[in-house]
């Protein structure tokens, strides 16, 4: 419920520009006039050609939480199209593993539960990614939350394309 607020507050506030713009870039106000690709209104689908992605799914893979976080959040306020709760449920399921790393486990189990919740419509691929092993992953450490375990041991999740 809280994160339901929290979603409408923000997607009626105004969009701040990227961080990476420089004095000189002319970013578009308006959402969904942004062109990287992947994130247009509709969403295009050509995911794989967008840096800020390939940026968030380099540092999911490296386990910097909140970072990934920071660019998966910028991607999803200019995501207007069908790929909007995929890159909600990826953020979901970083800022899970970071309340992991801070022991807030009951925030943890919340999130992971919410972001599976998210992704799993999309079947095996969403944003160009494989989802099945990062579904899997996340499953499992959710598994041992609600178990009241540590799911620290097992490997992290990772982001991956089909092709590799």
């Amino acid at each position: 419920m809280l994160l339901c607020l929290i979603e409408e507050v923000l997607a009626k506030a105004p969009q701040p520009q990227s961080a990476q713009a420089t004095p000189g870039d002319q970013l578009p106000e308006d959402p969904s006039e942004q062109t990287l690709p992947g994130n247009g209104p509709q969403g295009d689908g050509n995911w794989r050609a967008n840096p800020q992605l390939g940026e968030a799914i380099a540092l999911f893979n490296r386990g910097e939480w909140y970072a990934c976080h920071d660019l998966i959040e910028d991607l999803w306020h200019q995501c207007q199209g069908p790929d909007r709760q995929a890159l909600q449920g990826l953020l979901q399921i970083a800022v899970a593993q970071l309340h992991l790393e801070r022991k807030n486990f009951r925030g943890a189990t919340m999130l992971m539960g919410e972001g599976l919740g998210r992704l799993k419509p999309y079947g095996s691929e969403a944003l160009g990614l494989e989802l099945p092993p990062l579904l899997a992953a996340v499953s499992r450490r959710l598994q041992a939350l609600q178990q009241g375990l540590e799911p620290g041991e097992g490997p992290l999740p990772q982001l991956g394309s089909p092709q590799g």
